[in-house]
């Protein structure tokens, strides 16, 4: 008896672990998601500042080998170029932004058009023009 005891404590023990360590390399894989994010909005601002545009792709200024944490390749629209429909927006359907859009599609490399479709609550996008990058979930609270 005393045995069955011991074993429901480790496995009661083990259990809430693995949750725990779930959470946290969550948080790693979000925190690494937003600064990949800013070091490519850099690198654009710099390629700005070169051609005096933005790039139509991540590729055409180098920067295609950039892959989410999740493994899905980070997504790039300029929005000065974009056809309608690809700018994605705010609950208000307000763009996010004016200069170019960038994000992952999170965990389950999955997205939508618009923030507060539930597919996109756990995408990391960069808004404002670059005045806020973090989950989306955060940007509409």
């Amino acid at each position: 008896m005393e045995l069955v005891c011991a074993i429901g404590v480790v496995a009661v023990v083990a259990s809430v672990s693995v949750s725990g360590v779930n959470a946290y390399e969550n948080r790693a894989r979000a925190a690494r998601a937003i600064g990949d994010i800013g070091t490519i909005s850099v690198q654009l601002y710099r390629w700005q500042s070169n051609t005096r545009k933005f790039p139509e792709t991540l590729a055409e200024a180098g920067l295609s080998a950039f892959v989410d944490p999740w493994g899905h390749p980070y997504r790039y629209v300029n929005v000065a170029t974009a056809k309608n429909g690809d700018v994605r927006h705010d609950r208000n359907s307000r763009p996010l932004n004016n200069d170019f859009d960038l994000y992952s599609m999170g965990p389950d490399g999955d997205t939508g058009s618009q923030l507060n479709e539930d597919k996109t609550s756990d995408d990391i996008v960069r808004a404002n023009n670059g005045q806020f990058i973090g989950a989306a979930e955060d940007l509409l609270r």
